[in-house]
């Protein structure tokens, strides 16, 4: 109602401000102009100031250099390599004449990326690559006329990546479909081996979160480094471990809690492969009867790394009978473990040697009683054979009472990666 009040204003009282606030402004304009035409003109005063200006060298001759970058492949000859990356022949036959047996031609291998520092006419400014380990940056600088080999410690930057993925076929498959490098879901395999048992265990629906480090080199992934925290969920039932290193300078993974996740035995001596025979009754195939099966027999492609399930020392590693290629292991409290039908032992394996839990013992093959390439895995106690599936395996020591304060500093972070990965839908995070 007010407003309609305010619009019913009659025409005459609403105009006569309007027209009062003309007429001053005319005015004030009048008064204005007349003011500026009665004023002198200001006085005008040339001023001239040196500016600093910085000029190019006439002397110098500017270069544009450019990064090339190709794989070192099968086959290639060093001429070729250096053609495709940009570089003048006159400038690879001088490089060669001058270098030609120096230490960087001698470590550079097949699959070895390789870059070059070329200018737009394709001289060769620099050449470098990394090291099989990626540890070592070798190559060639340029350093007036001729060329310097260069092999120093690579300098390489370290990110952390949050992962996650939920289980369909395989372990491998989903961590392939995530981009998960190979090194890394294997390192969680292992983390977890002593609790979930990755040939029998998985199921559709199991998921994993995994907090871990990449090294780059150069604003590059080069190569993934150690797991720092994971979690896998198994038949609804979670299992978490992160890694802690204690004064002393020793790792290992443990729960939130500080409970050592490293079982005195490895459930598998074997990273992946199938149960084809168990612990149990069976018909032997080369024998044509009903024997015991006093082992586990895991089926896995020849030249497949066996390790070792816990820490010991090598009893036998040699041919017996049907067992073809065995390595015997003794370890504490009167435990031994047997690898058979091996194709080979791994590199120290002799009687007598030291050898600590995940370390290679030998490689699946199909000597002996053998009808394909496969593993046979005994273990026993005081010389009785147990089944290595279903016996309790202790775990080792938790974190000491002392050192509970570092590892709560340490875990607690990592734990809240973790959570930040259960709690978001995501597949990879940097």
């Amino acid at each position: 109602m007010s407003i309609l009040a305010q619009s019913e204003v009659p025409r005459d009282r609403a105009r006569r401000p309007v027209v009062a606030i003309g007429v001053a402004a005319l005015l004030l304009g009048v008064a204005a102009t007349g003011t500026v035409k009665d004023l002198p003109p200001p006085a005008r005063e040339i001023v001239v100031e040196p500016l600093a200006l910085t000029l190019p060298d006439p002397a110098a001759d500017p270069v544009q250099a450019y990064w090339h970058e190709t794989r070192f492949e099968r086959g290639d000859t060093f001429a070729a390599l250096l053609s495709r990356l940009g570089v003048d022949g006159a400038e690879t036959a001088r490089l060669l004449r001058e270098n030609g047996g120096s230490k960087p031609f001698r470590n550079l291998r097949p699959g070895m990326t390789v870059q070059a520092q070329t200018t737009e006419l394709g001289q060769l400014l620099a050449l470098h690559f990394l090291s099989g380990e990626a540890t070592t940056l070798f190559g060639f600088e340029r350093d007036g006329v001729r060329f310097k080999a260069i092999a120093e410690r690579a300098e390489l930057e370290r990110h952390v990546f949050l992962n996650s993925g939920e289980i369909q076929s395989s372990l491998f498959a989903t961590a392939d479909a995530v981009g998960l490098p190979d090194s890394i879901t294997i390192q969680m395999a292992d983390i977890f081996s002593g609790d979930v048992d990755f040939h029998r265990d998985l199921r559709r629906g199991d998921s994993f979160r995994v907090v871990y480090e990449v090294f780059h080199h150069n604003g590059r992934p080069l190569q993934a480094g150690r797991v720092l925290a994971a979690e896998f969920v198994n038949d609804r039932k979670r299992h978490r471990a992160v890694w802690f290193v204690d004064e002393t300078g020793k790792g290992g993974y443990y729960t939130a809690g500080g409970k050592n996740l490293r079982k005195t035995f490895l459930r598998s001596p074997l990273e992946f492969s199938r149960i084809t025979s168990g612990f149990r009754m069976r018909f032997h195939p080369i024998l044509r009867q009903w024997r015991a099966h006093k082992g586990v027999d895991y089926g896995a492609p020849t030249g497949t790394r066996v390790k070792a399930t816990a820490d010991g020392t090598v009893e036998l590693a040699g041919r017996q009978g049907g067992y073809g290629n065995v390595v015997v292991l003794r370890h504490s409290g009167g435990i031994t473990s047997l690898y058979a039908h091996l194709r080979g032992f791994a590199s120290g394996i002799r009687r007598g040697a030291r050898v600590a839990q995940g370390d290679v013992v030998g490689y699946v093959g199909a000597t002996g009683w053998a009808t394909g390439p496969h593993l046979h895995y005994e273990f026993r106690v005081n010389n009785q054979h147990r089944n290595p599936l279903t016996i309790a395996m202790p775990a080792a020591e938790p974190v000491a009472p002392h050192r509970m304060a570092a590892f709560r500093a340490a875990a607690g972070p990592l734990v809240e990666q973790l959570e930040l990965l259960a709690r978001t839908d995501v597949a990879t995070v940097e």
